[in-house]
């Protein structure tokens, strides 16, 4: 069983903070698009989607960058 990535809630708590910037950092540099989507969707069930037009850029940009479709960053 694999346990799942404590990304996701390191990130909501960085959020929390108010720290958009160090937030948006961290996006950049997500560790897999797995882990994206679930910040995402943490988002979306939080009522933050949509508050932080940057953050919500952030997130879209690095998915989309992040997806099969386009070359992958190397580990």
């Amino acid at each position: 069983m694999v346990k799942p990535s404590p990304w996701t809630s390191k990130i909501l708590a960085l959020l929390h903070t108010g720290n958009t910037r160090a937030v948006i950092a961290q996006i950049k540099i997500a560790p897999s698009i797995k882990d994206l989507k679930t910040l995402q969707t943490s988002l979306l069930t939080k009522g933050l989607l949509g508050r932080r037009r940057d953050m919500d850029e952030a997130v879209i940009d690095n998915l989309a960058l992040l997806s099969p479709s386009r070359l992958r960053r190397s580990p």
